[in-house]
């Protein structure tokens, strides 16, 4: 599994990789209840490697450091980081299995995830440290909370450039993480959990508008903030921004929300590696998770260069 392109990354992904077990049904099921599901795929998933892909087939140069299984779900996980050119000669191959997620989508587009992280429990501190070679010449590290805190603790530390950290799902790190990310790219929810960690266990701001969420994290010293909305689009604030602006999102008919978000990200670290700025990247990844809805699955739903974005 070693895929390298012609030239260094200039977008490294430190996450997870899974195989995506895709049901749809026409409604979730309730506690309890038994529900008939329509198909069943298996799709190449996992925060990290669907930012990896979502970037590369922007036209980012990005490498992915994670780890797999010896089982026969690892071809299924990686494939799509394949077929986008990512670089994998730093994923590593580790006893047991790979991270699967089990995803339930309804008719309306909204779905349902359980996650088995698998191999993904490997990328701690001394997987990590052993790329910091990597780490240290990108220009955007990106890091979300599917592998173990160490790992993205470490991550950020030998990070030499820009860190852009997805606190989703949201995991206890250490609060200077979130005080380095240039952005700290949050939901609504993801966002009160993030004030509640920098305020070392005080109150989350749930009565706190989006607006005055985004507005506190940037006083307690995150120097950057993406607040994603789904349809809505998201709210940007940082170094060089005026004030909280509201990036709004193209209205799309959703078939299927998995990966959106994570679309959502790796458009921004391709474009922020470019050198764009903060808001004009945010815009376009706003497009890109609008375009991701409109699919079915996650990576397979991603735009490539030459796609019309809404």
């Amino acid at each position: 599994m070693t895929t390298s392109p012609a030239e260094p990354a200039t977008v490294v992904v430190v996450g997870s990789t899974n195989a995506d077990l895709l049901a749809r049904t026409t409604v979730h099921p309730a506690p309890g209840e038994t529900v008939l599901g329509r198909d069943l795929q298996v799709l190449p998933g996992g925060k990290g490697a669907n930012q990896a892909v979502a970037a590369a087939l922007l036209g980012a140069r990005v490498a992915f450091v994670g780890a797999v299984g010896e089982d026969e779900f690892a071809q299924a996980a990686t494939s799509g980081l394949r077929d986008a050119g990512v670089d994998l000669s730093r994923l590593d191959v580790v006893p047991g299995g790979t991270g699967v997620a089990v995803v339930t989508v309804a008719a309306d587009g909204e779905n349902a995830i359980v996650v088995v992280p698998g191999a993904n429990a490997a990328v701690g501190a001394a997987q990590v440290r052993r790329h910091a070679d990597l780490l240290d010449t990108a220009a955007v590290v990106v890091l979300q909370g599917e592998i173990p805190r160490d790992g993205i603790e470490e991550a950020a530390r030998l990070a030499g450039g820009r860190v852009v950290v997805n606190l989703a799902p949201v995991i206890d790190v250490d609060p200077a993480v979130l005080r380095g990310a240039d952005p700290l790219v949050v939901n609504e929810h993801e966002a009160h959990a993030a004030l509640g960690l920098l305020e070392h266990g005080g109150p989350t701001g749930a009565e706190l508008s989006d607006e005055d969420v985004v507005a506190a994290l940037r006083r307690l010293g995150v120097p950057s903030v993406v607040l994603t909305r789904g349809a809505q689009g998201a709210l940007v604030a940082g170094h060089g921004v005026d004030g909280v602006v509201a990036v709004p999102s193209p209205r799309v008919a959703a078939v299927d929300t998995t990966g959106a978000g994570d679309a959502f990200v790796g458009a921004l670290a391709g474009e922020l590696a470019r050198g764009t700025g903060l808001v004009d990247a945010a815009r376009l990844a706003a497009r890109v998770g609008a375009f991701a809805v409109r699919g079915s699955g996650a990576q397979p739903s991603y735009p490539r260069g030459g796609d019309e974005l809404p």
